[in-house]
């Protein structure tokens, strides 16, 4: 008989709960390099993974810690309209840790909807820089730069919001917000200059 390991997955918080709205704290070298610390990152990208998304910060996971992961894999943009790929600069990226990150924002901004792993089922068109600059250390505690553009851009903006307590509701065009359902039925794959228009932002 083969035994299979147990996959562990942690509880996702929803908006609401107060550690989403708390800036997190820095971490120091020696906490990142610790084993509790090295586990929690596996865990939370296994959360990611399984969820799926494409990024999950701390705080999600109800820890307020300035520690985020992200992923954007290739086997599930393949599945996806090529020029909405397109359309979004969005390309396959790595697994990737970020631990106490300053951004930089880029001109100019774009506009598509986003959606969150804490505020499942809906969506809005949130603007956002089309190119960003992060300064970070890494899982090991090295200090590394992380320049992106286009989607991955986006997430690095969504998860490093996250770490200072701020939700993609915060930034949105209200008018824009939407369940999944309703994306899919009117907005999926409409340009958000016509979004624009039809809602009148």
């Amino acid at each position: 008989m083969v035994s299979h390991p147990v996959k562990v997955t942690l509880k996702i918080l929803q908006v609401g709960d107060p550690v989403l709205r708390r800036k997190a704290r820095p971490l120091a070298p020696d906490e990142i390099r610790s084993t509790a610390l090295q586990q929690l990152i596996h865990l939370m990208r296994d959360t990611m993974r399984d969820a799926p998304g494409v990024g999950l910060a701390a705080p999600q996971i109800g820890l307020p810690l300035q520690l985020a992961v992200l992923e954007d894999r290739e086997d599930l943009l393949s599945a996806m309209d090529q020029k909405v790929l397109a359309d979004h600069e969005r390309q396959p990226v790595p697994f990737t840790v970020i631990i106490n990150p300053v951004i930089t924002l880029e001109e100019p901004t774009v506009e598509f909807f986003e959606g969150c792993l804490s505020l499942s089922g809906f969506s809005a068109l949130v603007p956002r820089a089309r190119r960003v600059r992060v300064e970070c250390l890494n899982q090991d505690a090295e200090p590394v730069i992380v320049e992106a553009t286009g989607w991955h851009a986006r997430i690095l903006q969504h998860e490093i919001d996250h770490l200072h307590g701020t939700v993609y509701i915060d930034r949105m065009l209200s008018r824009s917000f939407t369940s999944l359902d309703n994306l899919t039925r009117h907005w999926k794959n409409k340009p958000a200059a016509d979004v624009r228009q039809l809602l009148e932002v």
